[in-house]
């Protein structure tokens, strides 16, 4: 859920660019860390934070946001 969560934000390019401002990451860094459980939280934490890219992402991946909040808590 997490790494589809990760494709939804990439696919929009402003809000990839958000994403990746707001953890630091840069391209590189994100390929190298798609196995890793702090990158694939920080993308659930990303949607946590902004309610309206939670409700979208949410809706996209066919989940509740609280789904999508549960996860985000599992790999914190």
């Amino acid at each position: 859920m997490a790494l589809a969560a990760l494709g939804w934000i990439l696919q929009d390019t402003d809000r990839a660019e958000r994403y990746l401002s707001l953890t630091g990451l840069d391209p590189d860094a994100l390929r190298a860390g798609l196995d890793d459980s702090t990158v694939l939280g920080s993308a659930l934490e990303f949607l946590a934070n902004h309610e309206p890219d939670l409700i979208r992402a949410a809706e996209a991946l066919a989940v509740t946001p609280e789904e999508l909040i549960e996860m985000q808590r599992i790999l914190s």
